[in-house]
């Protein structure tokens, strides 16, 4: 027949190698996480790494330094200006709604 292949066979011993399986179909799965270290502030949408859109728009000259980063124990993470304010109306995580509790401020 045409197409069919003879399983490979081993010369030096004359044993021919019959193949335990054969794939007939494959379909790749890919799974995806956030990596903890976020990029962006969910509350002002600025990056982590610059500063929250409270000490942009302050007239002082900004510090990064100043402008601190916050945990919380659902390991979300904000810039402590935003949750600050954040919390002084609600306090539970803005994603999660979960009660907020910090774990760690600081860079």
């Amino acid at each position: 027949m045409e197409g069919d292949k003879e399983p490979p066979s081993d010369s030096s011993n004359g044993v021919t190698k019959v193949p335990h399986f054969q794939v007939k179909k494959w379909r790749a799965t890919a799974i995806w996480a956030w990596d903890i270290a976020v990029d962006l502030c969910a509350i002002c949408r600025n990056q982590m790494n610059d500063v929250c859109i409270e000490c942009q728009a302050s007239e002082d000259e900004i510090n990064i330094e100043d402008c601190t980063i916050a945990t919380g124990v659902c390991q979300h993470i904000y810039h402590q200006h935003c949750i600050g304010r954040w919390l002084r109306e609600r306090h539970v995580c803005p994603l999660d709604n979960k009660e907020w509790e910090y774990v760690k401020c600081g860079r």
